[in-house]
């Protein structure tokens, strides 16, 4: 198998962490993709620029906010052009790095677009016929774009869009209360937006538990102009100085209200169109997701997906792992069967993080589970930098002791939530997080505190005796 020739479509985390694998792994690897730079949504138009800007956002904010600790550097002067250079060169300097490792394992590199002409053969622009033996799809995701809106113009933006950065406008409606639509909000009410958000649900980042959202949706609120929840967009209509956009809520009347542009961040779907599939074996679901099993399996045998288009969490490092596992597989050796923990991570200020089961999905499934929930307000370090917004919680199998799952909201939480996800993945308990000693003072404590808020024996959180 190592000598057979596999095909990749796709240069993003999830395709170029295949083809790095398997050409280590002694394959003849072939990478075809569209993008000039290797990198995909995620490093040239997502996840990379998106976490520069934020970085810079969260500068502004701590400067903004240091006058109440006795430090006042005056109102910050945004120079746009060098945003986007400092951006542009982040983004750089990692797609040029792939590209050398890409160069270094001997890896061809294509670039272009590869349609199916049948389970061995693809079609590139400019490049001509391509066999393969095994091909692996990793094309991706796009936003969507509601049809009707397609016609708007250019002040109506999707989040590709909206990190080109072309102009701060005074006034921004963002479409979407999930983590991209608030991600963006935050950059460019730093920038001086006046950010207003709309919501079609009753709470903004579906999926996250409630109260932690609520610390967050706190903060929102004094940073942005307003937040509708329960709130539909009906119509859109360029006004040539600005975008006229009618609201409406649950129960009440239509409200036209003007904006200077509109970011639409209302979902993704994946790139499976006009790819050929159906020459191949390769099924795809009513939203064009492939049909893949947990190793990347399709109905057509020479022919495996990973990440977005398999559908599940459209995230980067899932689409990385999952390149690994089927990397491995392909090659006959047996990936771990047991099931996935995928961190997830809103970079807002303050970060809202979870891993495994959710309070609301123990709910839902009906898991009988024990919640152990930590306050930021008794932590050392968090009141070291003025941030007491935030929690820990842990949730936990009442029988075993074992973590099932935790969540996390406050400054820095995307670089803690990965211990759990360890400690969730060796089904550690209560007990083995509590007696792990954590250095002080650091937000990483709190894990620990909350441990130990379950097992009743918390040092900085007092719980009246029975």
């Amino acid at each position: 198998m190592s000598e057979q020739n596999l095909l990749i479509i796709g240069g993003g985390p999830g395709g170029y962490a295949a083809a790095f694998l398997a050409a280590d792994k002694g394959m003849q690897v072939t990478l075809v993709d569209e993008e000039t730079q290797l990198g995909g949504v995620c490093l040239l138009r997502g996840c990379i620029p998106s976490k520069t800007l934020l970085h810079l956002a969260k500068l502004i904010s701590e400067v903004k906010h240091a006058g109440d600790w006795g430090l006042n550097f005056g109102e910050p002067t945004i120079d746009i052009a060098k945003i986007r250079a400092w951006k542009e060169k982040v983004t750089g300097n990692l797609t040029g790095g792939l590209a050398q490792l890409c160069k270094q394992r001997g890896i061809q590199r294509i670039q272009g677009r590869a349609v199916f002409e049948d389970s061995h053969t693809v079609q590139v622009e400019g490049h001509g016929t391509l066999s393969f033996d095994r091909a692996l799809i990793a094309v991706g995701s796009r936003p969507i774009i509601p049809r009707d809106w397609m016609g708007v113009g250019s002040r109506l933006m999707d989040s590709t869009g909206a990190l080109e950065l072309e102009e701060i406008p005074e006034r921004l409606l963002v479409i979407g209360g999930g983590y991209i639509g608030l991600e963006m909000g935050t950059v460019y009410a730093a920038l001086g937006s006046q950010v207003t958000v709309v919501e079609m649900t009753d709470g903004l980042l579906p999926g996250a538990d409630r109260d932690l959202v609520r610390i967050l949706q706190a903060r929102l609120k004094k940073e942005f102009e307003t937040i509708h929840l329960n709130t539909r967009v009906t119509a859109i209509k360029d006004a040539g100085a600005c975008l006229k956009v009618v609201l409406q809520g649950t129960g009440s009347k239509l409200e036209e209200v003007e904006f200077d542009r509109v970011l639409v961040s209302v979902g993704r779907q994946p790139n499976t169109s006009d790819l050929g599939l159906e020459s191949t074996r390769v099924e795809v679901d009513d939203k064009g997701f492939v049909k893949a099993d947990p190793e990347g399996r399709t109905a057509d045998p020479s022919i495996v997906a990973i990440g977005d288009v398999v559908g599940g969490a459209m995230l980067a490092h899932k689409a990385s792992h999952e390149a690994k596992r089927t990397v491995d597989s392909l090659l006959g050796d047996s990936p771990a069967q047991d099931s996935l923990v995928i961190p997830a991570v809103v970079f807002t200020d303050p970060e809202i993080a979870w891993c495994g089961l959710t309070e609301w999905e123990a709910k839902e499934k009906g898991i009988e589970i024990a919640i152990a929930k930590f306050p930021w307000g008794a932590s050392g370090r968090a009141g070291t930098l003025g941030r007491n917004d935030g929690a820990t919680k842990l949730i936990i199998d009442p029988k075993t002791d074992r973590i099932l799952g935790a969540g996390m909201v406050g400054v820095g939480v995307g670089d803690l939530i990965s211990e759990v996800a360890l400690a969730i993945r060796l089904k550690a308990t209560a007990h083995d997080l509590a007696e792990t000693v954590h250095p002080h003072p650091t937000l990483s404590e709190t894990l620990m505190e909350a441990a130990e808020v379950y097992l009743g024996r918390s040092t900085h959180q007092y719980k009246k005796p029975r």
